[in-house]
């Protein structure tokens, strides 16, 4: 699995490879056809529950898809301060590793 595509683009990449239309895959998932469609698209986020059933269905990572798309939240999130982005990465990586130590996650 490609880790630096979108979250919206690994789901097309799996659905497209397995030669399913969005209208099987939602089917599987139990959603309708156009969340599936939006979540492709990026503009719909999938919920805890749906990333396993996607993983499930497409028999991949769930650790890799939760890894997807939390990255995903993450680069939008800091995208919007796009001029100090690489900064924000470097500290906030340090402070995972600060909470870990802490155990205050």
């Amino acid at each position: 699995m490609n880790l630096d595509r979108t979250f919206g683009d690994t789901i097309k990449n799996l659905r497209k490879e397995k030669k399913l239309t969005l209208r099987e895959v939602a089917e599987a998932l139990g959603i309708d056809t156009s969340m599936l469609g939006k979540i492709e698209k990026n503009s719909r986020k999938p919920t805890k529950v749906l990333i396993e059933k996607i993983s499930n269905f497409f028999n991949v990572s769930n650790k890799e898809l939760t890894i997807v798309f939390l990255s995903d939240t993450i680069a939008n999130q800091v995208l919007e301060k796009e001029d100090f982005a690489n900064e924000v990465l470097v500290v906030a990586e340090q402070k995972v590793q600060y909470l870990i130590t802490k155990k205050e996650f």
